[in-house]
């Protein structure tokens, strides 16, 4: 097989089909930038950007995106549906200087007959009218049947008429559309092989939707079967289920045949994510090559053989699609994992502080707390500044505030083996904590600095169950080095509580 041979097409349908998701609805801008994503810097062949004579606001986005399309030498790559009216869609695409149109026809009797309520020869006549005229004013034209799939399967010989007769007139691509998502990968083959059997000079491209969630295996029969291009949507946009996903079927049309397209799976990622926000739908954190835990190992067993040889990695690797291999942190944890996270943060600890990281993360994962790679810092810093034998230890801090409530706190500490119980009221939690603990000091006769400053940091990601470090800067009266303690908990409150006990083991020689 040749290399062009080997050269499937990709047509991205994001901001057409796309943009019929409910709730999905792009600007101008927005149709722009994705749209230069997608050609510059992700390498699609061609885009489809909109429907012709939708709306003002539609003509002037394939306006402006055909404008800086021109400016870039790429007008050709850019594609609009229009309808078969003769000469109305065709005038719209003049004034906006598109000059591909992808003519949408009928391909199945029964939308044919019902819809339009005409007879196979006048459909043609009048996609013959539509097409020359777009021809003579120098437009490309390539044609959509539509519910192509039920077309084939309950009239076939529909399909085949219509397909002898409209090839005749200048048409470049013909695209078969699995409109209502119905077609299993069997039968995709089946048909397109049948057709390209029948027209072998003719141009075929696919056009799936993911109703049976079989949109990318019929990708792959279709280009088995001889079809030499695809219709994908990044994010699997689309009507009901979505159209075929491009992350998916890309990266299995690289990995499971020996077809190849000209995009970078690079930019796969940073595609995904720009049409995610501009969209405003969320994908799943499974969703495949683009989700959030897709390259992530949660069993430590699973770290521990990727440390020992990669067993536990796949052909789909993180680094194609610009990302990198994550190891989640929790009660399932290994030291394998906490290995590889301390090494992707730059960091060597000895096995018996490695061993207490391990001890507290999973300690953590069993609370249903989330730890990411940007919490070990803090759980270090924590765990190295503890004193387990230390002569004072909160043993326990009940706080209670809120909207219309004084805060109040109940506070248990261990002295020298005694305990020691105190209430307090404040302005605040911690305020109330420290006149409870102040109670317990005054009886024990300790005197602490005055609170300095009080800083409270959460690791990038705005997780709100991510841990909180909190930072005390304590400084007494005439004090030229004042002492700053670090406590880390999920809880504010609790962090807070643990660098005011780490000032206590300072000051009582308990470090």
């Amino acid at each position: 097989m040749t290399e062009s041979n080997s050269r499937i097409e990709i047509l991205d349908v994001t901001l057409r089909d796309g943009e019929q998701t409910n709730g999905v609805s792009f600007s101008w801008q927005q149709k722009l930038n994705i749209t230069k994503h997608l050609l510059k810097d992700l390498k699609i062949d061609r885009v489809e950007i909109a429907s012709a004579r939708v709306s003002p606001g539609e003509f002037e986005a394939v306006k402006k995106i055909v404008e800086w399309a021109k400016s870039e030498n790429l007008q050709n790559r850019i594609e609009i549906l229009g309808f078969v009216d003769y000469d109305k869609t065709v005038e719209w695409m003049k004034g906006t200087g598109v000059r591909v149109l992808n003519l949408l026809t009928k391909g199945s009797l029964n939308h044919l007959t019902n819809q339009l309520r005409k007879t196979p020869a006048e459909h043609f006549s009048d996609i013959q009218k539509t097409v020359e005229y777009a021809a003579a004013a120098g437009i490309t034209v390539n044609v959509y049947l539509e519910d192509w799939s039920n077309g084939y399967t309950h009239s076939r010989d529909y399909v085949l008429e219509y397909l002898d007769v409209v090839s005749k007139f200048p048409v470049s691509r013909f695209y078969l559309a699995d409109t209502l998502g119905v077609l299993s990968p069997l039968e995709v083959r089946t048909a397109i092989t049948d057709l390209v059997k029948e027209f072998p000079k003719l141009w075929f491209e696919f056009h799936g939707h993911n109703d049976y969630d079989l949109a990318v295996a019929n990708c792959l029969e279709a280009v088995q079967a001889g079809v030499k291009g695809l219709h994908v949507a990044v994010n699997g946009l689309g009507e009901r289920a979505g159209n075929s996903p491009l992350e998916a079927v890309v990266t299995a049309l690289h990995d499971k045949t020996k077809y190849r397209t000209s995009v970078v799976e690079r930019e796969i990622t940073n595609a995904s994510r720009l049409v995610e926000v501009f969209s405003g739908k969320r994908i799943s954190d499974n969703r495949p090559i683009v989700g959030e835990d897709v390259f992530t190992q949660t069993a430590g067993v699973h770290a521990d053989g990727d440390k020992k040889g990669n067993l536990y990695a796949n052909p789909i690797l993180p680094e194609r699609f610009g990302r990198a291999r994550v190891y989640a942190l929790g009660k399932l944890a290994g030291k394998a994992s906490i290995t590889e996270n301390l090494k992707q943060l730059g960091m060597v600890l000895s096995p018996e502080i490695e061993k207490k990281v391990l001890e507290r993360v999973i300690e953590l994962g069993d609370q249903n707390k989330t730890v990411t790679k940007e919490d070990l810092p803090y759980i270090i810093s924590d765990i190295t500044g503890e004193n387990l034998e230390a002569s004072f230890r909160i043993e326990s801090c009940t706080v209670t505030s809120g909207i219309g409530v004084k805060p109040k706190a109940e506070v248990k500490v261990n002295y020298q083996g005694k305990y020691f119980e105190a209430s307090g009221f404040g302005d605040g939690g911690y305020d109330a904590f420290m006149n409870a603990l102040g109670k317990i000091l005054k009886e024990l006769n300790i005197q602490i600095p005055k609170l300095y400053d009080y800083e409270v940091r959460i690791p990038p990601g705005g997780n709100t169950n991510a841990l909180v470090e909190t930072v005390i800067t304590w400084k007494g009266d005439g004090d030229t080095h004042p002492i700053r303690t670090i406590g880390i908990d999920s809880d504010q409150q609790v962090a807070a509580v643990k660098a005011t006990e780490r000032l206590l083991h300072i000051l009582l020689g308990n470090v």
